[in-house]
């Protein structure tokens, strides 16, 4: 059936009164990946750029960085030095993604000493560590974390890492 009523007058198809239900008004939602091609893992190299570099090499024992290697924000990196940061597009989030792919409150990512741990919220889309979805995950130095539509790499602070090869 052909449909020649002009853009304008073409409405939303609604209750039997027209209009939206009030559960209908501004509700939020997280939009979902529609294939699981969307999910693959294809690892980055290490093509670091030097401010990459030198971010890292600058980081304090005790602290980590993300970058982000690609989504909306990408190049944009992101500190880890606190006991828990969260991660998702609430507004109030420590790593705001502003993105239907991601979740309000998506994951957290939390510190013990220099051990760095990522826990998915129960997020819609899940929390991708290294093409894997995970409910936890210790994260490891150059690790690949997935949270929608962005796609992270992992680092520690240099003196940790080699605290942790003496050890």
């Amino acid at each position: 059936m052909e449909d020649n009523r002009r853009p304008d007058e073409i409405r939303r198809a609604t209750g039997a009164g027209g209009d939206l239900q009030e559960s209908e008004r501004g509700t939020d939602t997280t939009q979902t990946f529609g294939h699981d091609s969307d999910l693959s893992f294809v690892p980055f190299g290490s093509e670091l750029g030097e401010a990459e570099l030198d971010a890292i090499d600058a980081l304090p024992s005790g602290a980590a960085l993300l970058l982000v290697r690609s989504g909306p924000t990408a190049g944009a990196r992101y500190l880890l030095d606190a006991d828990v940061t969260t991660v998702g597009r609430h507004p109030e989030a420590d790593i705001f993604f502003d993105d239907v792919t991601v979740s309000r409150r998506h994951s957290e990512i939390t510190r013990t000493g220099t051990s760095f741990e990522l826990v998915d919220q129960r997020s819609l889309n899940g929390t991708y560590v290294n093409g894997e979805r995970v409910d936890r995950a210790t994260l490891v130095n150059g690790a690949e974390v997935r949270i929608g539509k962005f796609r992270l790499n992992f680092f520690v602070s240099p003196a940790d890492l080699a605290q942790a090869t003496e050890n």
